[in-house]
């Protein structure tokens, strides 16, 4: 029998999740699949645990998808992954108002397809319409570093751009006015974080696993809010 987990009550919840999905080929590859049955089978895991958290009462949910560097992948490959991000938001534009959770993309968008960036600004439409609810943000073409060129350029180029603070300078992230991440999850057995959110994660909480991404479910989540809720942090003041 399994051990029991205790779930955190919403005083313990942290209000920002991130994780990194990770293990999707390897998940096939242990099944004898190919590799597009992982990131199929991962699509389907962002969806439940997306419902789960919402279900729970966290409110900001980010997935790293797809980074800067994951082009360099096979053209097949890439080809599945871009599939499965317009069957996602074909069927977020369907659900999004209903479940009321809403979608933001974060990254470049610029090198997408017109139709997938024609997508993004619908969904985009919905959530503005939708004033409450988990905001669930899809890293595509994102890199930590990237973030912060592209934050870079954009206060250079702004001419009301002000003194420069952190403060000041998180408003040209992608993240602009959420909250950075209070628990960064990684599974699948490594221990890195891949060039995901560098600059927002200076104070938060990390929890590793080796499930699998695919593999990664509601009790899986529970074991990683319980281990967050049992974290003090201090953010650099004495204890």
């Amino acid at each position: 029998m399994g051990t029991a987990v205790n779930k955190p009550g919403r005083s313990e919840l942290p209000r920002h999740v991130a994780i990194i999905m990770d293990g999707n080929g390897r998940w096939a590859k242990k099944r004898g699949l190919v590799r597009s049955a992982g990131h199929a089978a991962g699509a389907e895991t962002f969806r439940k645990i997306t419902y789960y958290l919402s279900d729970l009462g966290v409110e900001y949910f980010t997935v790293y998808a797809f980074s800067t560097e994951n082009w360099k992948r096979s053209e097949k490959e890439v080809s599945t992954i871009m599939a499965l991000l317009k069957k996602f938001l074909l069927e977020a534009i369907d659900t999004m108002e209903k479940k009321g959770i809403r979608l933001k993309v974060l990254g470049d968008t610029s090198r997408l397809s017109p139709e997938l960036r024609a997508l993004i600004d619908r969904t985009d439409e919905i959530s503005r319409r939708i004033k409450s609810g988990l905001i669930a943000n899809l890293c595509i073409n994102y890199g930590g570093r990237d973030e912060i060129i592209h934050a870079i350029k954009a206060w250079e180029a702004d001419p009301e751009r002000g003194e420069l603070s952190e403060e000041s300078f998180s408003k040209y992230l992608y993240t602009a006015g959420m909250p950075d991440p209070d628990l960064i999850i990684r599974p699948s057995g490594e221990y890195r974080l891949s060039n995901f959110l560098l600059w927002q994660c200076a104070y938060s909480e990390f929890y590793f696993t080796d499930t699998l991404w695919p593999d990664f479910n509601e009790a899986e989540m529970d074991k990683a809010l319980e281990a967050y809720a049992k974290r003090e942090r201090r953010y650099g003041n004495a204890k």
